[in-house]
C-alpha cells in the first residue's frame, strides 16, 4: 500500500484528492489518500455567501465555459443541472470619470476592427495614430521572455495601452502588466506577432469568422462563462461529499517535509508525523518555501510578489439606482485616480444572484502599489466604493447588504521570467524531491479550470511515478 498526501484543500487539492481516489477505485490500486488542509474549511477562495436569495461569491464567481475541466468535474459532483451561463450585454471603461464602450471587435483589448476603433472617445487623435504603428512595425526581436507592458507598448503606444488593455489584462492577474510576464500569462500574442508581424491582422486573421446571418437563430447567443445558480462553494461541498470517509484531515497544517529513506516525512502542527510515499502540493508560493525550508532552490518563491486584494458585494432596491446603464459591469483605467478597479453588475450578469427587484454591484478593490485600501475598515471601504459608484451612478439610499471579502497576499505575480523559474524548480525536484509534484494558482494559472487542470495532471504524474 502507497500513501500519497495532498497538501493544500483549495480547489486544486480537492480536485487531485477526488481523481486520485476515483483512478485508485477503478484500477483498484494499492494508494491510499490523505488530503490536509490548514483551515477549517476545503475550497480555499472558492466561498459563497448566502442569505435572502442572494448567492454572493467571495471568490470567483464563474469559469470560461470553452475550459471544459470546470464543468466537467461539476457534472461529476452531481450539478450538471446548476450550471449557467452569464447574461450577456455591454462592457465599459471607465476613463477619468466618464463611461466608453469596449470598442467592437476588441480580444483583449487589441483592435480587430478598425471603425469602432477610430470613432471611439477612448483615445486622442495621436493615441490612435500611434497604435497604428502596429501595421508597420517589425515583430518583437527579443529572445526569451518580456514584460505585458514592453510587450503591448512598443506595439500600440501608452496610450491604449493605459486605457484599453491594461485594464482587461491585469484584472485578471490583479497585476502590473509593466512586471508581468508575456510568455506565462498571454504567450498566444506573441506567437500571433512572430507569425503575422502585425497584432491586429494576427488576431483578425486567426480569429473564427462570426457565423453568416442566415446560419444565426433568433436565440440569444450564450455567456462566455459558467457558475453554478447554487453558487461555486456548492462544488466544493459535492466534491468534499465524494471523498472516502476519513481521508480529510482539517485545522491542521504541515509544518515541515524532509526525504528519508526514499519517503517522505511530514512534521504536523498537530504534533504528529507522518509518512507519505509521494505529495501533491497545492498550497501559495510562499507556504511552500516555509515547508520544504530544507530545500535551498524553493527559496526564489519568497521573493516572488502577491497582491492583496478584497471585494465588496452591495445590494439596493434597483429603485435606488437612478442612473442605470444597459450592460454588465466596467473595467477602470489606473490614471483615473479610483480606488476601484472593476465593477459588475452582478445582478444582471447572474440573475440568479439576486432577489427580483435587487440590484447587486461587485467593486473589487487594491492592485499593485496600491493595495492600502484593503488593510481599511470595512465602513472605511463601503464609503470610498459610494463615493466612487455616484460618479457614474446616482444611488439614493443606503446599501440593503453589504458582503466584504479581502484577500491578503493571496494574487501570485507571475513576473517575468515566470516559466524559466518554474522549470528550474521542477527540475531540482524531479532529482531531489522524486514524487512530489506542485499545482495550484502560484504555478501554472489561477483561473478555476487552470487550478482543476493541474489537480488532474499532478495525478497522472503520481500514478506515473508509483508504478
Amino acid at each position: 500500500m502507497k500513501k500519497i498526501v495532498v497538501i493544500g484543500g483549495g480547489i486544486t487539492g480537492i480536485t487531485a484528492a477526488y481523481y486520485l481516489q476515483k483512478e485508485t477505485r477503478a484500477k483498484d490500486l494499492p494508494i491510499e489518500t490523505l488530503l490536509i488542509e490548514a483551515s477549517d474549511h476545503l475550497g480555499g477562495k472558492v466561498q459563497t455567501y448566502t442569505e435572502n436569495g442572494y448567492v454572493i461569491e467571495k471568490g470567483p464567481d464563474s469559469f470560461l465555459a470553452r475550459k471544459l475541466s470546470a464543468s466537467r468535474l461539476a457534472e461529476e459532483a452531481g450539478l450538471k443541472d446548476q450550471l449557467v451561463n452569464n447574461g450577456t450585454g455591454k462592457s465599459y471603461i471607465l476613463i477619468k470619470d466618464k463611461l466608453h464602450s469596449m470598442p467592437g471587435g476588441a480580444i483583449m483589448g487589441i483592435p480587430t476592427k478598425i471603425a469602432p476603433f477610430v470613432k471611439s472617445g477612448m483615445f486622442s487623435p495621436l493615441g490612435k495614430l500611434r497604435a497604428g504603428g502596429d501595421f508597420i512595425l517589425p515583430s518583437s526581436s527579443i529572445q526569451g521572455d518580456q514584460s505585458l507592458g514592453q510587450f503591448f507598448r512598443r506595439r500600440f503606444g501608452n496610450e491604449v495601452v493605459d486605457h484599453l488593455i491594461e485594464p482587461l489584462l491585469s484584472g485578471i492577474y490583479a497585476g502590473d502588466i509593466d512586471q508581468m510576464s508575456l510568455l506565462a500569462t498571454f504567450p498566444q500574442f506573441y506567437e500571433v506577432e512572430q507569425k503575422y508581424r502585425s497584432l491586429i491582422l494576427g488576431m483578425k486573421k486567426s480569429t473564427p469568422k462570426p457565423q453568416p446571418v442566415k446560419a444565426q437563430t433568433s436565440k440569444k447567443s450564450k455567456g462566455m462563462f459558467l457558475s453554478l445558480r447554487s453558487g461555486l462553494e456548492s462544488l466544493v461541498h459535492a466534491i468534499e461529499a465524494k471523498l472516502n470517509p476519513g481521508t480529510v484531515l482539517k485545522s491542521v497544517a504541515v509544518e515541515k517535509v524532509e526525504r528519508k529513506d526514499g519517503q517522505y516525512k511530514l512534521q504536523l502542527s498537530s504534533g504528529e508525523e507522518i509518512t507519505a510515499d509521494g505529495l501533491v502540493v497545492c498550497v501559495p508560493h510562499k507556504q511552500t518555501a516555509r515547508i520544504f525550508s530544507n530545500y535551498s532552490f524553493f527559496e526564489v518563491f519568497n521573493h516572488v510578489p502577491s497582491t492583496s486584494v478584497a471585494n465588496v458585494a452591495i445590494a439596493f432596491p434597483e429603485s435606488a439606482v437612478k442612473n442605470d446603464i444597459d450592460g454588465t459591469g466596467f473595467i477602470i483605467s489606473r490614471d483615473s485616480g479610483y480606488s476601484m478597479t472593476a465593477v459588475t453588475w452582478t445582478h444582471k450578469k447572474w440573475p440568479h444572484s439576486a432577489p427580483k427587484g435587487k440590484a447587486l454591484l461587485r467593486c473589487y478593490v487594491g492592485r499593485p502599489g496600491d493595495e492600502e485600501i484593503v488593510g481599511k475598515s470595512d465602513e472605511e471601504i463601503v464609503q470610498t466604493v459610494l463615493k466612487e459608484l455616484n460618479k457614474t451612478m446616482n444611488i439614493d439610499s443606503n446599501p440593503e447588504l453589504t458582503v466584504i471579502t479581502r484577500w491578503k497576499d493571496s494574487m501570485p505575480q507571475y513576473t517575468v521570467g515566470h516559466k524559466q523559474r518554474m522549470k528550474e524548480i521542477t527540475d531540482k525536484m524531479a532529482d531531489e524531491l522524486p514524487g512530489v509534484f506542485l499545482a495550484g494558482a502560484s504555478y501554472e494559472g489561477l483561473g478555476v479550470p487552470d487550478c482543476i487542470d493541474q489537480g488532474e495532471k499532478a495525478v497522472s504524474r503520481v500514478l506515473e511515478y508509483l508504478q
